[in-house]
């Protein structure tokens, strides 16, 4: 069966029927915030389509092309979701989303000077929003896609030169800054990455004890064990040649993020997520991380979604391969014939966190 998002998108993908509009909104479809205005007449307030708050019956939901509709006939903003907000965050989406376009594609890394004014904003309100859109700035952005480029080339074989070249770094001092980036000497990123740093801590949640991976990209594993042991030698499992450290109290926030993730999934999380596998695999968890909240996907919807009909096997692999649990929602995905299928911390926490999220 297509879940509630799929529906929508299949009846329209524009949202311009009600019908449209409403699986969407019953499905927190992200594809639809900003696309239409959800307005509940017995409590006289419009929301986005991803309003948390529990839906209301369809009797009593009207729907609006835009927020000044919804006020016109006397409806008010909903403080919740905040959605007289959405003009200003898609406007600021964008500028960000070109910025990043730019960095990506330009042979020189643009000064936020450069970036800012094509914004039509000042350098500081211009790297605040960079920052907190993408967890990096522009700076660092653009050497974190020089440095994707890098690894892949020296995976598939390329000497370090070359690949140091091919993918943007034009002098020696560059190879280094990618060694800082990486946490590695290129050579090491050849052979697994064995010199990666890794900060490790572990907390409670409902599921269990949760541990989590931080390098300096970012988060780069999140796992679950029934001890404190066992869900830090999880992290270890998915980066065996790395060097792992206690982190002690200093990812006290980070743990505090993961837990709330895990206890409320609709409210997702914003932490810069460090990806590391292979394309494939990554093409795969790109894809999950498209499944919405409540939502579930099988392993053949998975493989057809990235182009690959048939490798519904390898697909399962990648699965089991995740080492960003939740973040990156492999617990989403499900056999053919309804069954959960299998998960690498446990069909009751799979359960669990699709419960959690079904009840949102």
């Amino acid at each position: 069966m297509l879940n509630a998002q799929a529906e929508s998108r299949a009846m329209s993908g524009t949202y311009a029927n009600d019908a449209a509009r409403w699986h969407a909104f019953r499905g927190r479809d992200n594809a639809a915030d900003g696309k239409f205005i959800v307005a509940v007449k017995t409590t006289g307030i419009y929301c986005r389509p991803v309003c948390p708050a529990r839906p209301a019956k369809r009797e009593n939901v009207e729907f609006f092309d835009t927020v000044g509709a919804a006020r016109k006939v006397g409806y008010r903003a909903c403080l919740r979701c905040k959605p007289d907000d959405i003009s200003e965050r898609e406007r600021v989406a964008k500028l960000i989303t070109r910025a990043c376009r730019r960095i990506e594609h330009d042979e020189t890394i643009p000064s936020v000077g450069t970036l800012a004014a094509d914004a039509k904003l000042s350098e500081g309100r211009f790297h605040r929003l960079f920052k907190q859109a993408t967890g990096l700035s522009p700076r660092q952005y653009a050497l974190a896609k020089r440095v994707e480029a890098f690894r892949a080339r020296l995976k598939s074989g390329e000497t370090v030169t070359a690949a140091l070249y091919d993918a943007g770094f034009n002098s020696s001092s560059r190879a280094y800054e990618a060694s800082r980036r990486l946490g590695a000497k290129p050579s090491d990123v050849v052979r697994g990455g064995a010199a990666l740093t890794i900060r490790v801590g572990v907390a409670r949640s409902s599921l269990g004890f949760v541990g989590v991976g931080m390098s300096e990209r970012g988060l780069c594993a999140l796992t679950f064990g029934d001890s404190a042991k066992a869900a830090h030698d999880a992290v270890q499992a998915h980066f065996p040649k790395a060097r792992l450290l206690d982190a002690g109290g200093a990812l006290d926030k980070e743990l505090k993020r993961v837990v709330a993730l895990v206890e409320e999934p609709k409210d997702g999380i914003d932490l810069p997520l460090d990806i590391r596998g292979t394309a494939f695999q990554e093409r795969v968890w790109q894809a999950l991380r498209r499944i919405p909240v409540g939502g579930t996907k099988t392993y053949g919807e998975i493989a057809k979604a990235i182009g690959k009909p048939t490798a519904q096997r390898a697909v399962a692999q990648a699965c089991g391969a995740n080492p960003i649990a939740v973040a990156i929602p492999c617990h989403r995905v499900v056999a053919a014939h309804g069954a959960l299928g299998g998960y690498g911390y446990g069909l009751k926490r799979k359960q669990a966190l699709l419960k959690k999220e079904a009840a949102e």
